[in-house]
């Protein structure tokens, strides 16, 4: 009798056995899948309608079911629910549709994968419904025919010195033509439930708190509210600051920060009318050890403005912190009461008598001729400055043309020169035979003037009255 190998009969019964199962498993599974030849998958879902496991030939009947108590509900932003009833707006089962594509399109040995992964259908043409009474009906939901809260982009507010956020606000506003849409497909897909939220209906702001142009613009305001200019006029300060700084500041819809250009000029403007002395009243005590006060001319601090208001601007946008001037039109010898200084001319209109003082020290006096009253060419009083001064010049008008060996203009065509035409200076010779407007000086006195003074000197015109 021969040996027989035990281990070896028992291994070949363990394959014969693992194959028999393997085969059993593979005819059972075949045989599932000629029933889903027949019938849909497990967590099938066509147009809304649960279909599981039915047979294709009762797909029909199980849809009509469905969208014969069809109704969508509209679940807005405040939680407030709204609904559409298919009947009310004529939703129907289209008996011409096209379903049957899902079947020949279906592979029935891969039903397995339904266990793990929903098969979710859209069948654009499974329903339908009547145009007119449906928008009839969305005309009268309550979510468009309610008091709209607008949608707001998130905005900022200045406070202790730097910008804080304020949230944006959605609002209750509707995107009629997205509502529509959105209505519409939810209808045609079977769903019961739309959420206008979920669905972007709403109007939303632009930007809101976490949006990153946010935060940019928030930087760039805190930017220039930190800017600190300490305008120094003499012994006094303005100090312009974010307290003031924050009201010339505008964030547009797309959250770009404007600088109000004409509030920053008007800011400068008002610079100018608390610190330009020209043409201020000036109390002056003369040579005649009289008190005048002297009004108008164009001698003094002038603050130009415009330049001024551009070099602001840019300051700002730089988030500066410095000390400056302003830009000078013009400036005068000091900020002190008396800005005059100890250099000027004196010209006493009243008295015909002129006066030049340098460094505090009398340089010449002596008679003028100065305009005729009489005849409108009255030499204007006010505080001026030299111009500039020029030698050998000719003196034009409409009736006459006067050559002139030291001219010092000081205001417009006025000025200081000599005269030789003139007989004599001083007395009342300038009611009866005075000039256009110049101060007219015997040659010795114009040539020690013209010496001796510089451009910007002051010029100081003025007439003694009773009350001086």
């Amino acid at each position: 009798m021969k040996n027989i190998n035990i281990k070896k009969f028992f291994k070949c019964k363990d394959t014969v056995n693992i194959s028999i199962l393997i085969a059993l498993i593979l005819l059972f599974y075949l045989l599932i899948s000629v029933y889903f030849s027949k019938h849909f998958f497990f967590n099938t879902v066509i147009n809304g309608v649960n279909v599981s496991l039915k047979a294709h030939k009762d797909a029909d009947n199980i849809i009509k079911s469905y969208i014969k108590g069809y109704k969508l509900q509209l679940v807005e932003r405040n939680g407030k629910v709204e609904e559409i009833i298919g009947q009310d707006v004529g939703v129907q089962y289209n008996e011409k549709n096209s379903i049957s594509k899902i079947y020949h399109r279906k592979n029935s040995l891969k039903w397995i994968t339904s266990l793990l992964k929903d098969q979710k259908y859209y069948v654009n043409d499974l329903f339908s419904y009547n145009e007119d009474e449906l928008q009839n009906k969305i005309n009268q939901l309550n979510c468009l025919n309610t008091v709209i809260t607008e949608p707001k982009n998130v905005s900022f507010k200045y406070l202790n010195g730097s910008y804080k956020v304020v949230k944006e606000v959605y609002g209750n506003k509707v995107n009629k033509d997205k509502l529509n849409k959105a209505i519409k497909m939810s209808i045609l897909k079977g769903e019961k439930k739309l959420g206008l939220n979920e669905k972007l209906c709403y109007i939303k702001p632009k930007y809101t708190v976490s949006s990153t142009k946010t935060s940019e613009t928030k930087n760039l305001l805190n930017k220039y509210v930190s800017t600190k200019i300490t305008y120094t006029f003499g012994n006094k300060n303005e100090i312009l600051d974010g307290n003031i700084i924050n009201e010339w500041i505008n964030v547009d819809e797309n959250l770009e920060v404007v600088i109000k250009p004409k509030a920053v000029l008007k800011y400068v403007q008002a610079l100018s009318k608390k610190y330009d002395t020209v043409g201020v009243a000036r109390k002056i005590k003369t040579s005649t050890g009289k008190i005048v006060e002297v009004k108008g001319g164009f001698y003094g601090w002038k603050i130009n403005c415009v330049s001024e208001a551009l070099a602001l601007l840019k300051n700002i946008k730089g988030g500066e912190v410095l000390k400056k001037e302003p830009i000078y039109t013009q400036k005068a010898v000091c900020r002190d009461k008396d800005d005059i200084g100890n250099t000027y001319v004196e010209i006493n209109i009243t008295k015909q008598q002129l006066w030049f003082y340098k460094n505090g020290k009398l340089i010449t006096q002596g008679p003028i001729v100065t305009g005729n009253p009489h005849r409108g060419n009255a030499t204007p009083a006010g505080t001026y400055i030299l111009n500039y001064k020029q030698k050998k010049a000719v003196l034009r008008g409409p009736t006459y043309e006067a050559k002139v060996n030291y001219f010092m203009p000081f205001n417009g065509n006025i000025g200081i020169h000599d005269a030789s035409w003139m007989y004599s200076f001083g007395g009342d010779i300038y009611k009866r035979v005075g000039t256009h407007g110049c101060v007219n000086t015997p040659l010795y006195l114009a040539k020690t003037i013209f010496d001796n003074i510089e451009r910007g000197t002051p010029i100081i015109c003025y007439e003694e009255n009773n009350h001086n």
